[in-house]
């Protein structure tokens, strides 16, 4: 950072001089680059720009012309303030036309009341613009040190937008091409008034160039993209033009996200990521106030406020599959987002723990208040199939509220867990799909619903553990057949005199008849029940 004209004027060896500022006022914010001693008129062409010119004036012209020619040269070629020594030539002010010429062409004009040594001023200056050069290069190391280490470690969208506006100390918002919100941090300010009307507001702001602050909004802005491929844009909410250390921080930080996506090439898009964190902060309750959550998924396209909600999940078929490989979910995820856009569904699409044993695809629709919520179930369920056959999607009830939709998800959750144990041929599941066994599943921790399994079936649990035989899967099949002892027979892969035996054995076991018909339904829902009891999620 390049010290100001004003920052010049604190420092003790100009102080001795007793500077005061008689024209230019305004402008004393400009940046001293260098120092320049010089005593004669045309000097212009000498210079680059953004020095500070130090002179006594005695070889200044008397005619008014020539003096604002001379300050014209100088601000031609951008000096960013003069500095005049009184007593050699002028006693108390330089001539008006000059000051004039300077309030023209904006130029600070400083008079030295007293004499000092230019040669401690030039030193002065000099070694505070080697200082803070050297503070800014530290500055860009430890810049590139952090965000390095954060491109080593993998580190997610949401870290690196997070890291940036801990280090600038401003709001951070990574958004993509549609001006849709894929990651933010607020830096400790109203999320809400900072992403409200954001697609529209962010539209208006055009700079110039990769990198480019906009003075109306405020914005410091750059493109995020790798290859000839730009797919965002990482915005710094500044106030005020940037300094060269929060342009490094920015382009350094649109770096590391660019090689993140370039490199880890099966990790789900940064958009199903923005999803999946506004989804699974909903449910923990992280957000202090559902407006914040509305308003985050307002700037991604969905709007959550005063509309009705549901949560569905999806899921591999099958009890004890374990957790699918993270591209896969990550697939399903884009194919359920997919899905949701061509069936004109406003949805928040994600992986939901990803990575971990419980890992899932969750979907937050968003429903008008005149929708038929079974028909934009039915059209997304239909295109998903289609690209996924071997996944189970649950809903859960609608909700009219933020705050209610960990109760939808919680339900969708539970019904996938049922119905991804079955062969049923639904294009989606609901609690009362499930019917009976849906119930049990809901009620599976329930000591009494145990205990009733116990008594029912642990003599031949107790049996089948000691004589390593399978009765217990030969009544299931014999009930879920309707009793129908051939149908049964078949479907366990044994001849029918075989099957007879074993479901005499069945009954010495558990001494009971299973002629009996109100006997074969509580074994039935007891068989139902220990399903549920049994069967914990991959």
């Amino acid at each position: 950072m390049l010290p100001t004209v004003d920052d010049v004027l604190q420092l003790e060896a100009v102080r001795r001089g007793q500077p005061r500022v008689v024209a230019g006022g305004d402008r004393i914010g400009n940046r001293v680059r260098w120092v320049h001693v010089a005593e004669v008129t045309d000097i212009a062409h000498l210079l680059h720009g953004g020095e500070l010119v130090l002179t006594t004036g005695i070889a200044l012209p008397d005619e008014p012309e020539r003096l604002r020619a001379y300050i014209g040269e100088l601000a031609d070629v951008g000096v960013s303030g003069l500095m005049i020594e009184l007593g050699r030539r002028y006693a108390t002010e330089p001539p008006p036309p000059l000051i004039a010429a300077a309030e023209d062409h904006g130029i600070p004009v400083i008079v030295l009341a007293h004499e000092p040594a230019f040669v401690d001023i030039t030193e002065s200056v000099h070694a505070r613009i080697v200082q803070d050069q050297f503070a800014e290069l530290r500055a860009s190391e430890q810049l590139h040190e952090i965000f390095t280490q954060l491109s080593v470690e993998g580190a997610s969208t949401d870290e690196v937008v997070r890291q940036v506006a801990a280090l600038g100390g401003h709001p951070v918002v990574l958004e993509n091409l549609a001006h849709q919100v894929l990651a933010a941090d607020t830096g400790g300010t109203d999320p809400t008034e900072l992403l409200s009307a954001w697609e529209t507001r962010s539209r208006a702001v055009r700079p110039g160039g990769r990198t480019g602050y906009d003075r109306v909004s405020g914005w410091l802005v750059t493109m995020v993209g790798a290859r000839g491929e730009d797919w965002g844009r990482l915005i710094v909410d500044l106030g005020s033009p940037p300094s060269p250390r929060e342009t490094v921080l920015i382009e350094r930080a649109a770096t590391t996200l660019a090689l993140g996506r370039l490199l880890d090439r099966h990790a789900e898009g940064v958009e199903r990521q923005a999803h999946g964190t506004i989804i699974a902060r909903i449910l923990a309750h992280a957000y202090a106030d559902p407006q914040e959550a509305a308003a985050r998924a307002r700037a991604l396209g969905v709007p959550l406020s005063g509309r009705r909600l549901l949560g569905a999940v999806l899921r591999h078929r099958g009890p004890g599959t374990p957790a699918p490989p993270a591209g896969e979910l990550s697939a399903l995820a884009e194919t359920a987002a997919a899905a949701c856009k061509e069936a004109r569904l406003a949805a928040l699409v994600g992986v939901l723990d990803d990575g971990g044993p419980h890992a899932r695809v969750g979907v937050l629709a968003s429903l008008p208040a005149r929708a038929d919520v079974e028909t934009a179930l039915t059209e997304v369920a239909t295109r998903i199939r289609k690209q996924s056959g071997g996944t189970v999607m649950a809903a859960g009830s609608v909700v009219e509220t933020i705050r209610d939709v960990r109760r939808s998800f919680l339900e969708a959750e539970q019904v996938a867990d049922v119905a991804a144990r079955g062969s049923g041929a639904r294009l989606f599941y609901r609690l009362p799909d499930l019917r009976l066994r849906g119930l049990l599943h809901l009620l599976r921790d329930d000591a009494r619903v145990q205990t009733f399994v116990e008594r029912e079936l642990g003599p031949l649990l107790e049996y089948d553990a000691q004589h390593d035989s399978d009765l217990t899967r030969i009544l299931e099949l014999y009930l879920e057949a309707g009793r129908n002892k051939a149908v049964a027979a078949q479907q366990a892969h044994l001849s029918r005199p075989a099957f007879y035996e074993r479901l005499r054995r069945i009954e010495r076991v558990l001494d009971a008849d299973l002629d009996d018909v109100e006997s074969c339904v509580s074994f039935h829902v007891a068989l139902l029940a220990l399903s549920s009891v049994r069967w914990e999620r991959p």
